[in-house]
């Protein structure tokens, strides 16, 4: 029997919506479950944390609309008093080994108020305690996480990959289906056919350190030119250029993560010169003057494949005059730009207007009034998309 590690944030509405899904993942399966209660994310993995907490309830509920699940953003965290409760019967479920079929309805309870309080028959302390203590040996931070043979697989959204490799190693059920619980929503990449007529805008806010935003440039173009939207570049600093700390253990994950995800998605990555530092800065330099000129996408493509797929130094004149060439711009006129601070300007105000949209983080979208983050949200942005051709459509 395989053994699947499972950390339950109780606060977090994502470990809510992974719950839904717990007893279906063990009845498609032949695995040993085991779950464990964790804190939220440290500080460190948290650099804004309200933020995070206000966007994660606006974030879970359009992805339960999306997977079937149940979740209401109620417009506020549930309180300690309803926190210690559920934390208290969750804790009793594990140990009681009813945790895969007790939590959904605990965690409706907390979200909802729907229901009988469930019975804190348990102080939770330790299990907090031991469930920190194993994340962190085993190397993450958030909640709604599982680990199975060195790898961790966030949410439902990662959960496909799970399912995957247990059916890899034999472990599928008699009875288990062939559709995984919850399969990658599709972005368009072709022409739609009747898109807008008047391209609106779809802003972009990206990072040439980021490397999820290195894997979905291409698709927020291919989006944006299937509906005939205008794709507005959107650069912002990097988090740790910001004086954000990325530690070593979000830094390794997030690299493995956009790896696979990379493979999935048929993107080139993996020889990777990270461009913290200077060669954002001289990239983003030129990135303005690319955009007058036309190129700005065709730069930031060539700028982000360089770094993060071909290993190419964009702090050395060699390495920047390759991607800036390959995009279609003269080199003779982009290097005086470098070392200049033209752009520091335009990169706070996309930074400010980012923020001001509940978001902190790249790659992030906007069309119209909606905002997104993250680089397996484009179908936001896409249904937003669709929305708004029903409403001039009508």
């Amino acid at each position: 029997m395989r053994t699947v590690d499972y950390f339950h944030d109780t606060a977090d509405p994502y470990s809510y919506l992974t719950s839904q899904v717990l007893n279906g993942l063990c009845e498609r399966y032949n695995i040993v479950f085991k779950s464990h209660l964790v804190s939220p994310p440290p500080g460190w993995a948290a650099p804004d944390r309200q933020r995070l907490i206000d966007y994660s309830r606006i974030d879970a509920a359009r992805l339960a609309r999306k997977a079937g699940l149940s979740f209401m953003d109620p417009g506020r965290q549930p309180s300690k008093e309803a926190l210690e409760t559920a934390s208290g019967a969750l804790a009793a479920a594990i140990n009681d080994g009813q945790f895969a079929a007790a939590a959904a309805p605990i965690g409706k309870w907390l979200w909802t108020g729907s229901g009988s309080a469930p019975d804190q028959s348990l102080n939770p302390i330790l299990l907090f305690e031991e469930g920190d203590r194993l994340r962190d040996e085993l190397g993450h931070y958030l909640g709604a996480t599982f680990h199975y043979g060195g790898e961790w697989y966030w949410g439902i959204d990662r959960l496909h990959y799970l399912e995957a490799r247990l059916r890899e190693k034999g472990a599928a059920s008699e009875q288990a289906p062939d559709s995984f619980i919850f399969a990658p929503p599709a972005v368009v990449n072709e022409p739609i056919g009747g898109g807008f007529k008047n391209a609106p805008d779809l802003h972009f806010y990206l990072s040439f350190r980021s490397p999820y935003t290195a894997i979905s440039a291409r698709r927020v173009k291919a989006l944006a030119d299937a509906y005939g939207a205008n794709l507005k570049l959107r650069f912002v600093l990097p988090m740790v250029m910001r004086g954000m700390q990325v530690p070593r253990a979000k830094g390794r994950y997030i690299i493995q993560d956009a790896a696979r995800e990379a493979r999935r998605l048929s993107v080139p990555f993996g020889r990777i010169c990270d461009p913290v530092g200077e060669p954002v800065e001289r990239g983003y330099s030129i990135l303005p003057w690319a955009i007058d000129q036309g190129r700005g996408f065709a730069f930031t493509e060539s700028f982000l494949s360089g770094v993060w797929a071909e290993g190419i130094d964009a702090g050395t004149d060699k390495g920047l005059r390759i991607i800036t060439e390959r995009a279609g711009l003269d080199w003779g006129e982009a290097r005086p730009l470098i070392g200049n601070d033209h752009w520091k300007a335009e990169a706070e105000d996309n930074r400010r207007e980012m923020m001001s949209r509940g978001l902190w983080g790249v790659p992030s979208y906007r069309f119209g009034e909606v905002s997104a983050w993250g680089q397996d949200r484009l179908w936001v942005i896409e249904d937003a998309m669709k929305a708004s051709l029903s409403t001039v459509g009508s």
